[in-house]
């Protein structure tokens, strides 16, 4: 699959409109009944409807989301990925270490509501966008899905929930945090990857980026001439820096991150696919067109 033939809405595999929760929910729920064809699936409905009320600005208490590169086209594309490494693994592991139906729709809540600490609460006067919270927003995630399960009879995902959504996050290194099992910790590691895969896989990631993702971090004190130098990630002067540094952080990305810390279980979504890595074909590409384009525009 091409990136030329790939409309930006469509997700890796040309084949789910990433932009509409009713395609992404229907692909998950196809996934799921034959994973797990015993299993009552209902819940999913409902983490797809509170999703989409969530992002819309129609869940209570909440503001519609208003930042446009962690937006709700990119949780959606992360969680048709989530769902397409869960049935990798599923399909290719033991029983004995199988996660099993209430593990792998735990994971799913997860990708729905990674980026939830990006939405701002219908009371907030001090913020005028959502990306103002860029380097909290893990925590805010887990505050939201704390209160959130609850509420509709998920209590039995809030911890794992709790723990894994910082492995989608830089404030909390991989390695430090702390699990209640093996299974959650891969569980974890497959978030974190479905996290990356996903917005490096994107048709339009360089844009994105470019565009998208500079005026989040400008917002949020990570990039522009008033930035924080002091924090310890990475700070950007301009949209172009930030283009410029990209194709290292797609290379840290796989090697530090996906390969590194998460253990390639990226690999499991060539399993879904049947030994094709769409998801990694496609970032390599990503790369090579951003390559080109920057030597362009440096002659």
């Amino acid at each position: 699959m091409g990136n030329i033939q790939r409309a930006g809405h469509m997700d890796v595999s040309n084949t789910v409109d990433v932009s509409d929760p009713e395609r992404v929910a229907d692909a998950v729920t196809d996934i799921f009944r034959v994973l797990y064809p015993e299993f009552d699936l209902s819940p999913l409905s409902v983490l797809f409807r509170d999703f989409r009320r969530l992002y819309s600005g129609s869940y209570p208490g909440y503001r519609a989301c208003d930042v446009r590169y962690h937006n709700a086209q990119h949780v959606l594309d992360v969680t048709l990925a989530m769902a397409r490494l869960l049935d990798g693994y599923e399909r290719n592991c033991s029983p004995r270490e199988a996660l099993g139906p209430e593990m792998a729709m735990t994971g799913i809540a997860a990708a729905l509501f990674h980026d939830s600490g990006y939405i701002r609460r219908t009371r907030d006067s001090r913020h005028k966008n959502g990306a103002a919270y860029t380097r909290v927003h893990v925590s805010r995630g887990i505050r939201f899905v704390s209160d959130y399960l609850p509420g509709v009879g998920l209590d039995y995902m809030v911890g794992p929930c709790s723990r894994i959504l910082h492995f989608t996050g830089y404030e909390v290194d991989p390695r430090d945090v702390r699990v209640a099992s093996e299974q959650e910790h891969l569980l974890g590691k497959l978030l974190g990857t479905a996290d990356l895969i996903a917005q490096m896989a994107d048709v339009e990631y360089v844009r994105k980026c470019r565009d998208f993702l500079y005026e989040e971090f400008a917002a949020g004190g990570l990039a522009g001439e008033g930035c924080d130098a002091g924090y310890k990630g990475a700070v950007y002067r301009s949209p172009e820096q930030l283009l410029d540094q990209t194709p290292e952080f797609i290379r840290s990305a796989i090697d530090v991150r996906l390969d590194g810390y998460f253990n390639s279980v990226h690999r499991y979504a060539a399993d879904h696919f049947e030994g094709r890595h769409l998801y990694m074909d496609a970032i390599q590409e990503n790369c090579r067109t951003l390559l080109a384009m920057l030597e362009r525009d440096r002659n």
